[in-house]
């Protein structure tokens, strides 16, 4: 099955725009996280491990890291430069002026991804992003949101509430700079109605794009100590295939899905187990569109849900 036949995906958008295959390389900038350092906390979210990344990338120049990355991919001959570890814009915008210069400097690079929190977006980082986009890169500061729900992100350690996020969204808008934001369904205490509530509010505050993960259960995370104890549990993949779909359906046609459903490598994932990889998530979600309609099918619905005033609540 082919998820682009049914929902506007990154790839999809891409190959519109630069009229072949266009493909993210992920870096590793040994940024770190200020819910990590001890500015807003340690430890980290609950669900983050602490072995997410390879600290020995971070070691690495970004251009070799592009090296190596273009090496391991095919069928592609142009490329996103994507700085996807932990929170990377946590720096100074010297340095991180420096670092975009060197992910972008060879001519293969037709964009730029950049990975942060809602709470460490700077209007000078926005000013920087801002230039690419003029200079006619393909741009996306991504967002972790997880949920729009503050109970939530206060269980799960975000560090920020939702005021963050909408603060964030306001001033890339302001900046012209496209927000795709991750979205995870199935943490803990959230119900399906939960989810679609985060999905309204998101859609209320205005994005271009959305990354959906399923929730994951990884070693060296605090979640992983709870799975342990039974006091929560992983997603099923027909649960989480249903609830991706139904907010698919729900968003508007022309908003960019980055990503629909999430992976983790042996031996970091304890579960859910179909999460190894992305096929079998990707599989059960075409055939709930195929069923029930396609991405913006169900836009209408979201506008009603939004006009009942409940999503505009949270926070």
């Amino acid at each position: 099955m082919h998820l682009d036949r049914y929902v506007n995906t990154l790839g999809k958008h891409l190959k519109a725009r630069f009229g072949e295959r266009v493909r993210k390389l992920a870096l590793h900038a040994g940024f770190t996280c200020p819910n990590r350092d001890g500015t807003l906390g340690r430890g980290g979210c609950t669900f983050c491990s602490v072995r997410s990344f390879s600290q020995g990338d971070a070691l690495v120049p970004v251009s070799e890291q592009l090296v190596a990355r273009r090496a391991e991919l095919k069928r592609a001959s142009r490329f996103m430069a994507y700085f996807q570890a932990y929170t990377s814009t946590y720096a100074e915008v010297e340095e991180l002026r420096r670092l975009y210069a060197e992910a972008t400097r060879d001519a293969d690079i037709v964009g730029l991804c950049v990975g942060t929190r809602p709470d460490c977006v700077p209007d000078t980082v926005l000013e920087l992003l801002a230039d690419y986009r003029q200079r006619g890169y393909e741009v996306w500061l991504e967002l972790g949101l997880q949920s729009a729900h503050d109970e939530t992100l206060s269980r799960i350690n975000r560090g920020h509430g939702i005021a963050a996020y909408a603060d964030a969204v306001s001033r890339a808008h302001r900046h012209d700079v496209p927000v795709c934001t991750h979205l995870i369904l199935g943490l803990p205490g959230e119900s399906a109605a939960m989810c679609r509530a985060t999905h309204a509010r998101v859609l209320d505050l205005g994005v271009a794009g959305l990354k959906l993960h399923p929730l994951m259960i990884v070693r060296g995370s605090r979640m992983a100590v709870e799975y342990s104890r039974g006091e929560l549990r992983a997603p099923l993949i027909d649960e989480y295939a249903a609830s991706a779909a139904e907010l698919i359906r729900c968003t508007p046609a022309q908003i960019v899905f980055h990503r629909v459903t999430a992976t983790a490598r042996e031996p970091t994932l304890i579960a859910p187990d179909w999460c190894h990889t992305s096929w079998p998530a990707i599989h059960a979600i075409c055939e709930d569109l195929i069923r029930s309609g396609v991405q913006g099918c169900n836009q209408a619905l979201s506008e009603r849900r939004k006009d009942t005033g409940a999503p505009r609540a949270i926070g």
